[in-house]
């Protein structure tokens, strides 16, 4: 569970609840559905309209890993590599066959294959590359809706105050609609800048570090399964692959 996000936003919230209050206003003053059906509506049907479906529902899925995110131990890594690398010196690549079925994940299990088959440490390297590139340009495009929606949701409150001046034009003979629209317009334009920088844009910069970190990590392992495929010293391997630790 990450924390500091929970932490984040909840601090967040509070202070612009604890500001409202101090400036005396109410809290219910800032509950307005009709600004807030303006502002997340538009917006998100802005994001639907630039994006693939399977980039937009990938974005969705992600959203999950700003409080559970994805678990890379990289010291963990390292100990297995260097292990495979005693292993296969010892025993040859095919000592590797076994490990195969043991992971779970079906990169590793690509690369101990390629390993174990025999194939040229240059070509494991090339295809190993094309899966990370092809990943990181996948995780990127699925992450870019949340960094889209902090762009959209600010110009959609400023479109929700327009209406709601507009709504307040039109009825200046009765005043008594005359609060509700002044309330749509300026609380539309709350909730559009307000949502953007508190969730939107650094939802999208944390999926960033996290797309960041698996790529670093599936590059540790590609190193490390070349450098057991050249057979290389596993003391070697593991005192080159230990600058992986610092991510």
């Amino acid at each position: 569970m990450d924390k500091i996000s929970i932490i984040g936003i909840i601090l967040g919230l509070a202070a612009i609840i604890v500001g409202q209050y101090l400036e005396g206003g109410s809290l219910l003053s800032l509950i307005q559905l009709t600004a807030f059906l303006i502002v997340i509506g538009g917006t998100t049907g802005a994001v639907m309209l630039q994006t693939q479906p399977r980039h937009f529902l990938a974005g969705l899925r992600m959203l999950k890993w700003i409080f559970i995110p994805p678990q890379h131990d990289f010291r963990r890594l390292l100990g297995v590599l260097t292990n495979w690398g005693q292993q296969a010196r010892r025993g040859g690549l095919l000592a590797l066959e076994a490990f195969i079925n043991r992971e779970p994940d079906p990169y590793i299990k690509r690369a101990l294959q390629m390993v174990v088959d025999g194939a040229e440490p240059e070509t494991i390297r090339k295809a190993l590359e094309l899966e990370i590139d092809a990943f990181d340009l996948q995780a990127r495009a699925s992450a870019r809706i949340w960094e889209s929606a902090g762009g959209y949701s600010p110009t959609f409150g400023i479109l929700g105050a327009v209406m709601g001046l507009i709504h307040v034009m039109e009825n200046l003979t009765d005043p008594s609609k005359l609060g509700a629209g002044i309330a749509v317009a300026f609380v539309a334009t709350i909730y559009g800048v307000g949502i953007a920088n508190l969730l939107f844009l650094p939802i999208a910069n944390k999926l960033k570090q996290h797309i960041q970190r698996e790529v670093t990590y599936r590059e540790m392992l590609m190193d490390g399964m070349v450098s057991i495929a050249n057979g290389e010293n596993p003391r070697l391997l593991e005192n080159r692959l230990a600058g992986y630790l610092q991510h």
